[in-house]
């Protein structure tokens, strides 16, 4: 760390020299604009650098399927703009996997192929994405996912069901939307002031939408068991339905605790959400209590789908948790 003294010049310009040898790093010399970004008592300073999209190169060989979808995406989330994905022969697969890996990211689209090469590119503005109505989107769909794949469970519709597996599709979509604007924040401090949220926000929003992809997750995974189940009897779907309304009810006040300005709001919404966790355990035991006579993979599989609803119910929890630390005080 290095300190210096501010001077005042002219009677009422403060003044501040630069170390010499960040200034060297960073190509600042004589004439060069700097650009400022205050954080409540913190002043940023940040060389100002020509718009350049941010290109990267990955080879691909030997990856395939899920290892492929998942190099894409991390280059994704990682804040490249062009990504030019690389190998000896790009197969009919390989070019299959990208183009498909590709429809799952917001704003990103091939531009350019050979045999050789597959390039893509962010075509969105920074400024365009909003991760408060992201959030917001991935709140909604979660929720909605969650209430679908119970009412499939319980109304024995198979198509409702593989709907609501589709639509994980769209919560991890908005997942690595966020991710990608929250790696772009922390690298850069007037990405912050684009995207119109300061950084301990863009925090608290990226660690709510983890929860909220998860319970996307969750979703998905019991209407994949609604598949293969039927009905259950009316006593263990009543207990279901108040399982799944205390979950989704926790979740939304945790989600209103974290959107509220108003910190004593916040904080009482927050601590109520995580007081109502705590009753759960008490409904997931009715369900259990209720469904023990049924057939052994019955039990097994609505025993899976109460500990997803239970699991909802504690990302909801975690919510509560973030909205509560911003909501506190500043030190």
């Amino acid at each position: 760390m290095e300190t210096r003294k501010v001077q005042v010049t002219g009677g009422s310009t403060y003044t501040v020299s630069l170390p010499k040898g960040w200034a060297t790093e960073n190509g600042v010399g004589g004439g060069s604009v700097v650009e400022f970004y205050p954080e409540d008592d913190s002043l940023i300073l940040s060389p100002r650098r020509e718009e350049e999209k941010v290109e990267g190169t990955l080879d691909i060989t030997g990856l395939e399927g899920d290892e492929l979808t998942r190099a894409v995406v991390t280059m994704y989330v990682s804040g490249f703009d062009i990504i030019t994905l690389e190998t000896a022969r790009v197969d009919a697969a390989k070019r299959r996997t990208i183009r498909e890996a590709t429809q799952g990211l917001v704003g990103l689209e091939v531009i350019g192929e050979t045999s050789e090469r597959v390039q893509l590119q962010d075509l969105l503005d920074s400024s365009e994405l909003s991760m408060h109505n992201a959030i917001t989107r991935m709140r909604l769909v979660a929720t909605t996912m969650l209430a679908d794949a119970v009412t499939a469970l319980l109304e024995d519709d198979d198509d409702l069901a593989a709907d609501v597996v589709q639509r994980d599709d769209d919560v991890d979509r908005l997942w690595s939307m966020v991710s990608r604007v929250f790696r772009s924040v922390l690298r850069d401090p007037g990405a912050a002031a684009t995207v119109g949220l300061d950084r301990e926000t863009c925090f608290d929003y990226h660690s709510s939408a983890r929860q909220l992809e998860r319970i996307g997750d969750h979703a998905a995974k019991i209407a994949t068991h609604a598949q293969t189940l039927s009905a259950p009897p009316d006593d263990a779907a009543d207990a279901i339905v108040a399982l799944h309304e205390e979950a989704t009810e926790i979740v939304d006040q945790a989600m209103n605790a974290l959107l509220e300005n108003d910190p004593e709001q916040a904080t009482e919404l927050a601590n109520d959400a995580r007081e109502r966790v705590t009753e759960i355990d008490a409904l997931a035991r009715q369900v259990d209590d209720r469904i023990h006579e049924l057939e052994p993979q019955a039990v097994q599989l609505l025993g899976l789908v109460v500990d997803s609803l239970s699991r909802s119910a504690d990302y909801g929890g975690n919510i509560a948790e973030t909205a509560l630390q911003k909501a506190a005080p500043s030190p």
